[in-house]
């Protein structure tokens, strides 16, 4: 006897249905699963064989073909375990089919036939609501994340025999359903604040503007002057996500099996702080199947790379593209893939090998050579995408040695939120543009007009500092977050000028050596 089951399986941050079809016949026992299969879906066949008979379930001895169409797309992952052992059980006529005809079901079994979480439960449940699916059945510990979606019943189960029960009619349970109000009323607390920073006034304001604007941002100075200390407080002073934005960070941790147990929505900006040995993949996304990298699990979030130019040079220059379009695009023979990746940048350095060139109170011992082949490993295209360079000096012993404490993170979240609102208003019609640095170059001739005094200003120092295009374009968005946070409609020459000063201190330093 023929059955179909309807599944699903992830490709990038977005699902596709894949249908399980099961044909039992009465010739030579055997299990077979078709359908370009991988290992782990072709060891299925032993969990759910143990699964079924480990629930006091009856295994057909007799010949099982599964397929899973469509059967031109490979096939990987353990979550087809649960739609297989439905799907052997109802073609040998031991289920009810009319609750499957409109039901996606997927889970990983294990032999005792207990169910395990799986990857891509949001993108999933999403793609079987849009294809007109009334029901999922999923396991417990992933229909959290689930229940988030509207539309449609999310059943979440402990064991592939509760599933019988129900399906049989003979078990109640309920659908769940989490309403985005409550995981949202919650306000996000965060441990590190800005008010237990001392001193590194300058810098502070640097990070608010960045954060107004979603701009990426370079500190450059001495060891322990405090750059990671700012740059682990940068998500306390960022505005709270969005619910689109919410979703779509979550549907990336989803695919990439990260997200904590029982967590339904990624309410906080997401902080990753890779270490200086990653390689490509792990930053940007890949593999033979390929699967986000670092810098999507930084969605709407900061990625703060510490010691920038430990970082291998050509893990650096992958970047390139994720900073400039907002997204990773993974190319492999029989695929490609976009995975999102729209991040602000924090970036940490010392301006030379030893750490003090430039420092008043202690000598650098680098020579001259030295320093510029520690400058020269990250290449001027990538610094060209990095919007505010900022020098973080060492603090001095009067600042550090005050009880005074500065401004909590909650007050400069505040000017920040306010910057933003401004900038929704601007690109209310405009999608996928969340903030000032996701403008492309249309936006920044329509909202980044200069007077003609802001114009003279940004002709000398395109003159005098050599800068790039693009470094033309990063100013104008920087002038844009510095006039939203004063709350003008106008970018005027002070603004520009700030802006300038952001961009021109590696300049500086590069010159120097």
């Amino acid at each position: 006897m023929l059955s179909k089951i309807f599944s699903g399986a992830t490709y990038g941050i977005d699902a596709y249905i894949v249908e399980v079809e099961t044909n039992v016949e009465k010739q030579i026992p055997g299990f077979l699963v078709v359908g370009l299969p991988d290992n782990v879906v072709k060891e299925s066949r032993e969990r759910v064989t143990a699964a079924i008979k480990n629930c006091g379930l009856k295994f057909p001895v007799l010949k099982i073909t599964v397929n899973l169409a469509p059967a031109d797309i490979k096939k990987e992952g353990s979550s087809y375990d649960l739609p297989i052992a439905i799907g052997i059980l109802a073609a040998s006529e031991q289920l009810d089919h009319q609750f499957l005809e409109s039901t996606v079901i997927v889970g990983e079994l294990a032999l005792d036939g207990k169910l395990r979480p799986i990857k891509g439960a949001l993108p999933l449940t999403f793609q079987a609501k849009q294809q007109g699916f009334k029901n999922i059945i999923l396991p417990s510990d992933s229909v959290k994340e689930a229940s988030i979606v509207e539309g449609i019943n999310v059943y979440g189960f402990e064991s592939l025999y509760e599933v019988i029960e129900m399906l049989n009619g003979s078990g109640s349970i309920s659908p769940v359903f989490t309403p985005k109000e409550e995981i949202f009323s919650a306000h996000s607390h965060y441990l590190d604040d800005f008010s237990d920073v001392k001193g590194q006034e300058q810098v502070k304001r640097a990070l608010e503007v960045a954060a107004a604007g979603g701009h990426n941002i370079l500190m450059i100075g001495p060891p322990g002057s405090g750059k990671s200390l700012l740059a682990k407080r940068i998500p306390s002073i960022l505005p709270p996500l969005t619910f689109d934005e919410a979703l779509e960070t979550t549907k990336v941790h989803s695919v990439a099996g990260i997200m904590s147990k029982g967590q339904a929505l990624i309410v906080e900006r997401p902080f990753r702080n890779p270490h200086h040995t990653v390689s490509n993949a792990a930053l940007v996304g890949g593999g033979s199947f390929p699967r986000p990298g670092e810098v999507s699990y930084a969605h709407h979030g900061v990625l703060f790379l510490d010691e920038l130019p430990e970082f291998k040079r050509d893990v650096l220059e992958v970047m390139r593209q994720p900073l400039e379009d907002g997204k990773v695009t993974v190319s492999r023979a029989k695929m490609s893939l976009e995975f999102p990746a729209k991040f602000m940048l924090a970036a940490a350095m010392n301006p030379c090998p030893c750490g003090y060139y430039s420092d008043p109170t202690k000598n650098c011992t680098c020579s001259s050579v030295q320093i510029q082949k520690y400058m020269a490993r990250i290449s001027g295209p990538l610094l060209d995408r990095i919007d505010i360079h900022i020098e973080v000096p060492a603090v001095k012993y009067k600042e550090l040695s005050s009880d005074a404490k500065g401004e909590p993170s909650a007050n400069i979240r505040g000017r920040v939120e306010k910057a933003r609102k401004i900038q929704h208003a601007r690109f209310n019609s405009a999608k996928h543009i969340y903030c000032n640095a996701h403008m492309g170059t249309k936006e920044v001739r329509i909202f980044c007009a200069l007077d003609t005094a802001g114009s003279e200003l940004i002709k000398m120092a395109m003159t005098r500092l050599g800068l790039s295009a693009r470094a033309y374009d990063r100013i104008l968005k920087v002038s844009r977050t510095i006039a939203d946070l004063e709350g003008s409609d106008s970018i005027l020459s002070h603004h520009v000028s700030e802006a300038i000063q952001y961009r021109s201190l590696d300049r500086e330093l590069w010159m120097k050596n």
